[in-house]
């Protein structure tokens, strides 16, 4: 199951949105891309960026909300190409998200917050390093056991 979401970095030229979609399972960041404007192809870069990582079997569950990016018929019409089955919460329901909003969670005050950013790019760059070089690979999750993503993917690839 992949999960997709948006945030925002403020920065001294203004918003940076970020787009990312997860590995639900093993909380990896699968899939992510920066815009200084919140349109569908935010989303839909974040979601071929995934697709192409994990090039997915059909029938794969993808989660999000109801937010204009998720219903374009760009996004569906990759989703729908792919196989994946379309997932969405509740028109208002904040919690039904709940994964992705743990994460954004857990990324803004380790990454974005302690940073006054100068430049998106300054953002963005740190963003890359942060997802490449220490969540997915190094840093643990309690509901993993302890594990990276990484880790953890390993452990149940080797397992099946």
């Amino acid at each position: 199951m992949g999960g997709a979401d948006i945030s925002c970095i403020w920065t001294a030229e203004g918003w940076l949105y970020l787009a990312v979609v997860l590995d639900l399972p093993s909380r990896r960041v699968v899939g992510w891309a920066t815009s200084a404007r919140m349109k569908r192809d935010l989303a839909v870069e974040a979601l071929r960026r995934a697709l192409a990582a994990r090039n997915p079997a059909p029938g794969l569950v993808h989660h999000s909300d109801h937010g204009s990016q998720y219903c374009s018929v760009d996004y569906q019409t990759l989703l729908r190409r792919g196989g994946i089955l379309i997932s969405m919460s509740g028109r208002g329901n904040c919690y039904d998200n709940s994964m992705v909003e743990t994460f954004f969670k857990t990324v803004k005050p380790e990454l974005i917050w302690p940073v006054a950013w100068q430049s998106r790019q300054q953002a963005e760059n740190a963003v890359a390093r942060y997802f490449d070089g220490f969540y997915n690979p190094v840093r643990r999750h309690s509901s993993l056991g302890f594990q990276s993503p990484i880790a953890f993917e390993r452990k149940v690839w080797e397992v099946s």
